[in-house]
């Protein structure tokens, strides 16, 4: 699992819903093919889910979080070796609704964990994803996937507002 195994398992549980299947009050999800517009075909399927759900408020921040998870999917863990054409849809978007909170999770190939880059250059046109991710969702992390899937799981956690 690498050296950073116990430090992946702390940001894993801390704040997502219970996993049981039967406590997701929505679930939607949908393949993403290994090109840079699947960002928008995400951004579009997460508009139309969060619409079905009354949760339009939300869209601007969870769309942002969505394209930051996507995006760095596509980036960093398609195999480079294997021209994008050729690639099954091997990233896909998942969200899911409890009462109280949304988790929007991005799977992808890859068993390398993502890097949060130390930069202070904002002004730098790359290296801020997780970043926003961190700053715009409650909490995320990741998780690898069996080893009979392959790949990880990275999580985004938006708490919701409770009906009064």
């Amino acid at each position: 699992m690498g050296t950073n195994g116990s430090t992946m398992l702390k940001p894993l549980r801390q704040g997502l819903p219970p996993l049981d299947p039967a406590a997701v009050s929505d679930a939607a999800s949908c393949a993403l093919p290994a090109r840079y517009e699947a960002v928008r075909e995400a951004r579009r399927f997460t508009r139309g889910t969060l619409h079905q759900w009354d949760l339009d408020e939300r869209f601007d921040d969870v769309c942002l979080v969505v394209s930051e998870l996507v995006t760095n999917a596509l980036r960093h863990a398609l195999p480079a070796n294997v021209p994008r054409a050729q690639q099954c849809p091997p990233v896909r978007l998942h969200l899911m609704r409890w009462t109280e909170r949304l988790v929007c999770a991005v799977r992808d190939p890859s068993q390398e964990s993502p890097v949060a880059r130390d930069t202070d250059d904002f002004s730098s046109e790359s290296g801020r994803g997780l970043f926003l991710v961190d700053s715009f969702s409650d909490s995320w992390g990741w998780h690898p996937l069996a080893s009979t899937v392959g790949g990880k799981v990275v999580w985004a956690l938006f708490r919701l507002p409770t009906a009064e």
